[in-house]
């Protein structure tokens, strides 16, 4: 039993292994080579997070300690079954758009070795048991990442870097300060549904422990972009590589959102936060984040950091649902989830494809671009469809869920002043989309249509294009996914960790 257990830890020891082969190893570094292995990493992690998955559900491993009551422990429950599996899907689409898209960049052997390694740190903050190791994996993902952003190595992707690396640092230095506290006020470390502190220790501590709870959630909340720890997303993204962008947006930022999960309802415990101050408090923030980041996006020209803002957005609208703890905005939040980073991610690639095979950049240039590439604008299109939230597309299931949780929360203000919020960032959201459509459709009677070349890209491009665009207007067939969120729901809410 104890061996199957190990296999717990193949899923981020594959892609490690393999990123550090991409490396170092001289016959991986030609691009003949290089190609077939870094698809077969991507593959086989996809394949192998999927069987440990269903194979290894409610088992865990203790892998060793670190020191007296830290110890590196791994286990696979529903949060693990949920964004593990998205996450490896969404590194394996962006992989294979990479194949073509990378062409055209240079330090192909670096971007690889990091894109693999970082995958592996990914699932490393999924599948994490305990407080230590989610942040010792946290913390990797931000090194590993980090090349990513500055990879084209401009004095602005290095400036960028360095404020991607302070702005997780920071947070993540906020998130360190619960580990003492709960050691002390908690009865383990371990995730534990409900929470885990000592009724008999905590008493006469409530308010400074609602303190550690603030600075570790607002800590995570980095990384998700949460205000006032955003402004990493549009500094960041713009100079990415195209598929790095799409991680950095869809999953790396859901690494805060598994972190502030697991403090919310495995740590601190639900009962304990909901009615406080810092509900009302992490409330606030997240819905002045969700209109805050789509004004931003709304006045943004140029092409990514528009999206870039809308990342800082749309992620806001999932820790909503979260801090509203109750189950149906829970069940917003996971379905926002998986419309975020399907449709997000499709988009990025989208832009990604645009600047590549046209060098336009600011939004303003994109009059006609539906002519020259017109599959990768309805791609686009359908994309920000389900992030708009337009029925029967994504975003209007989990929005529509999001609101009916915020009617339902105690709080008088917040409970009508959070359907409001969602709704006129829904509107700004078709405000900084659906125009580049529009123009880029019907670019109007004086365009001069001579200059139009066709610019279609290759099936390495379009094959996840397609596949994204296609999973992102799921509501069309909703059963499957309805069914995952809903389990996933009630893991958090009323279940137990095996």
């Amino acid at each position: 039993m104890m061996t199957n257990r190990f296999l717990i830890l193949v899923p981020i020891l594959f892609p490690l292994l393999c990123g550090l082969a991409v490396a170092f190893a001289p016959a991986l570094q030609a691009g003949s080579r290089r190609r077939p292995f870094v698809l077969f990493s991507l593959g086989g992690t996809f394949l192998s997070t999927i069987c440990v998955l269903l194979l290894l559900r409610g088992h865990s491993l203790h892998l060793c300690d670190l020191a007296p009551s830290i110890e590196l422990r791994f286990a696979v429950d529903e949060i693990t079954c949920f964004f593990a599996g998205l996450g490896s899907f969404m590194w394996l689409m962006s992989g294979i758009f990479s194949m073509e898209y990378m062409q055209h960049e240079t330090n192909h052997t670096r971007f690889y070795a990091f894109f693999l390694m970082g995958e592996a740190s990914m699932l490393g903050v999924t599948l994490s048991a305990n407080y230590p190791t989610l942040y010792l994996c946290f913390e990797w993902m931000t090194l590993l990442t980090l090349p990513l952003v500055f990879h084209i190595q401009s004095e602005e992707s290095i400036q960028a870097g360095i404020k991607y690396l302070l702005y997780s640092f920071a947070g993540a230095f906020a998130g360190l300060m619960g580990i003492p506290f709960l050691a002390k006020y908690g009865t383990t470390l371990n995730f534990v549904h409900g929470g885990v502190l000592d009724p008999l220790l905590t008493e006469g501590h409530e308010g400074l422990l609602l303190a550690v709870a603030f600075a570790a959630i607002l800590g995570f909340g980095a990384k998700t972009g949460l205000f006032p720890l955003h402004a990493w997303l549009p500094a960041a993204h713009p100079v990415a590589p195209a598929p790095a962008s799409a991680l950095l947006s869809g999953v790396v930022t859901k690494a805060g959102v598994i972190a502030i999960l697991r403090v919310i309802y495995y740590l601190f415990g639900a009962q304990f936060l909901a009615g406080t101050w810092v509900q009302t408090a992490l409330l606030t923030i997240s819905l002045l984040t969700v209109f805050m980041g789509s004004s931003m996006a709304f006045r943004e020209n140029i092409f990514k950091k528009r999206l870039a803002y809308s990342t800082v957005s749309q992620v806001s609208y999932i820790l909503f649902g979260i801090f509203l703890m109750n189950d149906t905005a829970l069940e917003g939040s996971l379905l926002h989830v998986l419309c975020h980073s399907l449709a997000k991610g499709g988009i990025f690639l989208c832009a990604g494809t645009i600047i590549y095979k046209t060098d336009k950049t600011d939004v303003r240039q994109l009059r006609g671009i539906g002519k020259e590439m017109p599959v990768v604008l309805w791609c686009f299109t359908l994309c920000s469809l389900a992030l708009v939230g337009i029925p029967p597309m994504s975003g209007f299931m989990s929005k529509w869920y999001l609101a009916l949780g915020s009617l339902e929360n105690g709080f008088p203000v917040i409970s009508w002043l959070g359907p409001v919020i969602l709704l006129i960032s829904a509107i700004l959201t078709a405000g900084y989309l659906l125009p580049i459509t529009i123009h880029g459709f019907f670019p109007g009677a004086d365009f001069d249509y001579s200059t139009l070349v066709k610019k279609d890209p290759t099936l390495w491009i379009l094959v996840p294009l397609l596949i994204l665009t296609t999973l992102a207007a799921f509501t069309l067939f909703p059963q499957p996914f309805m069914a995952l969120v809903e389990n996933t729901t009630e893991a958090i809410i009323g279940g137990m960790l095996s």
